[in-house]
């Protein structure tokens, strides 16, 4: 799953602006970090379940953002519609 958000081009990183491309109804699949902070990423968690969004959960905020082509970790990225 992971590997759809390394080579798609319309992506995006970091907790805030995914969360308003959640509000917006413009993602598609939501990814999150396991070891992010709770209090970051619960409320993206719970958009995603109200609005039944696919979830994907990456091991570490880390490997989010080697995967997402940053050198830093992510919380949080979306593919977008």
């Amino acid at each position: 799953m992971p590997d759809r958000l390394k080579t798609t081009r319309r992506r995006l990183v970091g907790t805030k602006r995914t969360l308003r491309a959640l509000k917006d109804g413009e993602a598609l699949v939501c990814y999150l970090a396991r070891d992010a902070e709770p209090k970051v990423i619960e409320p993206l968690r719970q958009l995603c379940v109200e609005r039944d969004l696919e979830t994907v959960y990456v091991d570490s905020m880390k490997q989010l953002g080697r995967y997402c082509g940053i050198d830093v970790g992510a919380a949080a990225a979306a593919i977008l519609k």
